[in-house]
């Protein structure tokens, strides 16, 4: 079977390179940091660093990969539609993995604008585990530096932003259970916790019980709609395709 381009970073994408390597299929795995890199096995080929629309292209263009599965986060819209674009240009076949859905708790919101909206209309205090990527716009929220704190992965990039208080970050890296989250909510003080989509894998559910055992608010930012296909049904499709050669 002709190699795979897997675009990882989250656990379906890891899960899928395993199953690949299980099987014998060649397989190789863009991840953006050195910690996704680290969560893979010595026996797949890895290639670590940011890639942006040009160098995505210009790595389709120059090795011949068979198939090209997106496995990056659900709200990586940008990254996802520059990998789609260098696939259509390169004609290699594109499938993209999406994460299952799982049951949403608490308030709702579509984009981060309505979001700070929302919290501009209070004075709570917030804990935010969306990621670093989000914290300038969150930084539009009043009296952020009173009010606003946030849970991100341990990295040089993080610490690089401007006019963010040291001792309201969380940086720890996941998963995270109920306890970890009771504490981080306790710790921080938070009366609000806001969350991405992140499904079961995400550690959804543990934050749900978190929420409701600590009895503060949680605010959801809904993933973006999306086609694609489950990494079960992407496992079905490759055994088929293996038993088809």
């Amino acid at each position: 079977m002709s190699e795979i381009l897997i675009f990882g970073g989250t656990t379906e994408g890891r899960e899928l390179a395993v199953f690949c390597a299980e099987y014998k299929i060649p397989v190789t795995v863009s991840v953006t940091t050195s910690y996704g890199e680290s969560l893979l096995s010595d026996d797949i080929r890895i290639l670590t660093g940011k890639l942006n629309a040009e160098q995505i292209d210009l790595l389709l263009h120059s090795y011949q990969y068979n198939l090209v599965i997106d496995a990056t986060h659900p709200y990586a819209a940008e990254v996802t539609r520059n990998i789609r674009s260098a696939c259509e240009t390169s004609g290699i076949r594109y499938i993209r993995l999406i994460r299952q859905k799982s049951k949403i708790y608490g308030e709702t919101v579509r984009n981060l604008p309505e979001l700070i909206r929302i919290l501009n209309q209070n004075q709570k205090i917030i804990l935010s585990t969306l990621g670093s990527k989000s914290i300038p716009e969150l930084m539009q929220i009043r009296e952020y530096q009173k009010r606003l704190w946030v849970r991100v992965l341990p990295s040089a990039e993080f610490q690089k932003l401007p006019d963010f208080p040291e001792n309201h970050i969380i940086a720890e890296k996941p998963p995270f259970s109920t306890e970890q989250n009771i504490l981080h909510i306790q710790k921080s003080g938070a009366e609000i916790l806001l969350t991405k989509e992140s499904g079961t894998v995400g550690g959804y559910p543990e934050k749900i019980k978190a929420v409701q055992k600590c009895g503060i608010r949680m605010i959801t930012l809904l993933r973006p709609d999306e086609n694609g296909c489950t990494l079960e049904e992407i496992k079905n499709l490759l055994r088929k395709e293996m038993l088809s050669e």
